[in-house]
């Protein structure tokens, strides 16, 4: 299995939300982030981002921002997305119904949370970010409940 998580610049969310995954499935599962946009391509995340997930046991320092590309869509067998906005992007990037079908809303996995956006903490101080941790741990929990046998 292979999952992509994608915000707008790769640097808070998705970075966050691929360490979070990477601490719920096997080994064997690939989990990437990427962004639609590539102004922070090859930056390692957010700063508030590695120390929020580090606060929790989780090092994503490693991590680099990049775009989300075509080639994601042949990939990834799901692609979760942070935002609506984000979500319109990626559909627009994609060739065909398949590619539209792996393509989701994050927060749409808890059941609940219909149209449900993370919301992005870059303009925010640590508290936004622990917000935005917790939401993407319950969301990450309930993706690792519905794929694993």
């Amino acid at each position: 299995m292979k999952i992509l998580m994608v915000c707008l610049g790769n640097i808070c969310r998705s970075p966050l939300a691929e360490g979070i995954m990477k601490t719920k499935v096997p080994e064997n599962f690939f989990v990437d982030s990427a962004g639609t946009i590539s102004m922070h391509e090859g930056k390692h995340p957010d700063k508030r981002s590695i120390k929020t997930a580090a606060n929790h046991n989780i090092d994503i320092s490693k991590q680099r921002s990049r775009p989300i590309t075509t080639a994601d869509f042949e990939i990834f067998d799901k692609i979760y997305c942070m935002d609506i906005d984000v979500m319109a992007d990626v559909v627009s990037k994609t060739n065909n119904e398949e590619q539209r079908q792996k393509v989701s809303l994050f927060m749409e996995v808890l059941g609940d949370h219909k149209n449900a956006e993370v919301p992005d903490p870059y303009w925010g101080g640590m508290e936004e970010f622990e917000n935005v941790f917790q939401l993407l741990e319950k969301g990450c929990s309930k993706i690792a409940e519905q794929i694993l046998p």
